[in-house]
């Protein structure tokens, strides 16, 4: 069950925000390994963001998941995930942070029980 969390200070009006989510969704199950239909994304837009003391376009993403996690794929996601950011809203792969978080299965509540 990853979910990745993306709140950005860029204005999602007049933004399609289902390619986004479509296209975060892909590259977070296929770069993970788990199926799109246990992945969840989250975005955020128009959140007071400051980032080295401007609010210029800036970004900040959590990314939690039921094992799948770990050094390369994380560079991988975090690689991919800018790269969509920067793509579609604009936000320099500079002003984005992303945080990763492996959890364990009871730590995640689906269809009234845990994993």
């Amino acid at each position: 069950m990853p979910c990745l969390n993306l709140s950005t200070n860029v204005s999602l009006d007049g933004v399609d925000t289902s390619a986004i989510l479509s296209e975060a969704t892909s590259t977070v199950a296929k770069i993970i390994g788990k199926p799109e239909a246990y992945v969840m994304i989250v975005l955020k837009g128009s959140v007071p963001i400051a980032f080295g003391g401007t609010e210029q376009p800036a970004a900040y993403g959590e990314l939690v998941s039921i094992g799948g996690l770990g050094p390369d794929v994380n560079k991988k996601l975090s690689a991919a995930i800018s790269a969509i950011l920067e793509a579609k809203l604009s936000v320099s792969k500079s002003r984005f942070f992303l945080k990763f978080y492996d959890t364990k299965g009871y730590n995640f509540g689906w269809n009234g029980t845990t994993f």
